[in-house]
């Protein structure tokens, strides 16, 4: 964890197809970029910007977003994702996120994500 910096910056791209829209969602009733989709977009950004800065064993897992989606993003176009991580607290880490398509920001907001020992981690939820 000692790699761990604020300022560590990471970027995620996709191209909008039929299967990552609202309509595919269900979380609206138009082919565009998915709010879901974004969101998704905007975490992998996230631990790909940490994920080889971690220890042998750890992982991280998503606690927080909080966006707006500003804009669609229609069929055919990509969509990419960058982060920041702006603050680090013990084992919680916060982002910075945004996205945009080929024309704008379609959206952002803050991000945060907890690291885990993925061994105690999946203990835990295998005893549910």
């Amino acid at each position: 964890m000692d790699k761990l910096k604020v300022g560590i910056k990471g970027e995620a791209k996709t191209t909008v197809t039929k299967d990552n829209t609202a309509l595919a969602y269900g979380s609206g009733s138009v082919a565009v970029l998915a709010t879901p989709a974004m969101i998704g977009l905007m975490e992998k950004a996230a631990l790909a910007s940490i994920e080889p800065c971690l220890e042998k064993g750890q992982s991280t897992v998503g606690i927080m977003v909080k966006i707006t989606h500003t804009a669609a993003t229609p069929v055919g176009m990509t969509a990419t994702a960058s982060s920041e991580l702006i603050e680090i607290d013990k084992r919680k880490l916060v982002f910075k996120i945004e996205a945009r398509d080929e024309r704008e920001v379609i959206g952002e907001g803050t991000h945060e994500r907890f690291i885990i020992d993925v061994n105690k981690f999946l203990a835990k939820v295998a005893a549910k």
